[in-house]
């Protein structure tokens, strides 16, 4: 994206001579002669960086100032003058200015200046854009070790250095969204925003502002201009849940967007070029919905680069307990649950339960255990009804964890669970025995000592 300035002073010359300084750098310049001019440039469209001169005809520099904190805080500012003092440069930083320099203006200074500037305002853009991430609290991971997992650890391992774009289906509350995350995080574009889009929970009068963001005055209750999701994740990866809940109408505008990466705001006529890798889920069947004449056939093929599956909770009902001390310590280490433990007996009703609701109500189940039982062991008779008794699974004995045959001993089965848990979670943090001390809740000696009683090889 193209890095833009606009120039506010009243001296024709100094406005052409930042032009030429600022134009060879590579900014796009705009230019106001006046306060007033300034403010209805910046009620159409902001740049990334205001240079203004302090003494202006009318509304003068500190004025101005402040009514650009006021509208549009996120906004690096920096002061220009001629008669610039110490009481005045104060003034303005106190004001919010970014930086004060004075006239005659060093060339080396203004370029310096706006190269910091412009990166203080993408970093702003890029925290903001934090606020936006996917279920932030969990980590980009997969948990579990059965073959379907372990299989797409390798496939996403295989496209996430890519920019190939990725359709992710599934079932409701089978981890599509942490699928995303862990594409995005073994990505050559991690180090930016990763920006999500909930499809379904946008009303569809806003879910053109919500992706493409809007100008002042666009529509009834634009008091500010705002950018978009497409903006925002600029140079990152933009993750767009639940596409199959798109109108139509919005899927022929995201088509185009997506095919050209250039847009233009709500009420906005200045064309914005992005560079998006995008990453879209859903748990709907889009080529019945195809069929059915609710989604395009070409936004479908334009998606559909790269095709993952994540398969449901039953399909890999050995990974429950392992679902289970992950998010034990998860949820202890926020919330300051003690722990609980689940008796084999108990174990087994879980792992052959169907879970309909998948990971999600796995998750839900867990921390529901421990507000109730923290601190204590859980058997058979503590379960809720609709788990005890629930629709059961058919594929749970397939993928179970190994148990000893003939009486199983209660102590040796949590061991042997703990040891599985212990060895794969190493093998997750590539050996590194104090990210794993830190992830589990142990002292890093204990954990040692645990690694050691179970023959577990530390590199």
């Amino acid at each position: 994206m193209s890095k833009s300035i606009l120039i506010v002073d009243d001296e024709d010359g100094i406005r052409y001579s930042l032009r030429g300084i600022l134009e060879d750098e590579g900014f796009d310049v705009s230019e106001a002669e006046s306060g007033e001019a300034a403010l209805r440039h910046l009620a159409d469209e902001q740049p990334d960086l205001v240079f203004l001169d302090i003494w202006l005809p009318g509304m003068d520099g500190l004025a101005v100032l402040e009514q650009v904190k006021k509208e549009w805080d996120w906004l690096p500012v920096v002061m220009i003058s001629g008669h610039g003092n110490i009481e005045t440069a104060v003034s303005a930083i106190k004001k919010g200015a970014f930086d004060f320099i004075e006239k005659p203006l060093s060339l080396e200074k203004v370029v310096i200046t706006a190269e910091k500037a412009v990166e203080f305002s993408r970093l702003q853009s890029e925290n903001k854009a934090l606020r936006t991430r996917i279920a932030a609290e969990q980590p980009a991971k997969l948990t579990g070790s059965s073959q379907s997992i372990e299989s797409m650890r390798e496939v996403i391992g295989q496209v996430a250095p890519t920019d190939a774009w990725v359709l992710i289906t599934g079932e409701n509350g089978t981890g599509k969204e942490i699928v995303a995350r862990s594409i995005h995080s073994q990505s050559q574009r991690s180090d930016k925003p990763l920006v999500a889009v909930n499809c379904a929970a946008i009303p569809e009068e806003l879910i053109e502002s919500e992706l493409f963001g809007h100008e002042k005055g666009a529509f009834t209750g634009a008091e500010k201009a705002q950018e978009g999701k497409f903006e925002l994740a600029d140079n990152g990866t933009l993750f767009l849940d639940e596409i199959g809940d798109m109108s139509l109408k919005t899927q022929a505008k995201i088509l185009r967007i997506l095919q050209e990466q250039r847009f233009e705001r709500v009420g906005g006529r200045k064309t914005i070029n992005v560079d998006v890798r995008v990453i879209a889920a859903t748990n709907k069947d889009l080529f019945q919905e195809i069929k059915n004449g609710n989604f395009r056939e070409d936004l479908y093929y334009r998606l559909k680069v790269f095709p993952l599956e994540v398969p449901p909770l039953r399909d890999r009902a050995g990974d429950i307990p392992m679902l289970i001390g992950e998010f034990i310590t998860r949820l202890t280490r926020q919330h300051g649950f003690k722990a609980l433990t689940f008796t084999d007996q108990a174990l087994n009703i879980l792992t052959g339960y169907s879970w309909p609701g998948n990971v999600r109500e796995l998750k839900n189940f867990v921390e529901r255990m421990l507000i109730m039982f923290g601190g204590k062991e859980v058997g058979p008779e503590n379960l809720p009804p609709e788990i005890a008794n629930g629709p059961r699974n058919e594929n749970a004995g397939q993928e179970q964890l190994p148990l000893p045959e003939g009486e199983i001993d209660f102590k040796k089965a949590r061991a042997d669970f703990e040891a599985q848990f212990l060895e794969t979670k190493l093998r997750e943090y590539k050996g590194n025995v104090s990210k794993l001390a830190e992830a589990v809740g142990l002292e890093r000696s204990s954990l040692y000592r645990k690694l050691k009683t179970y023959e577990i090889q530390v590199d």
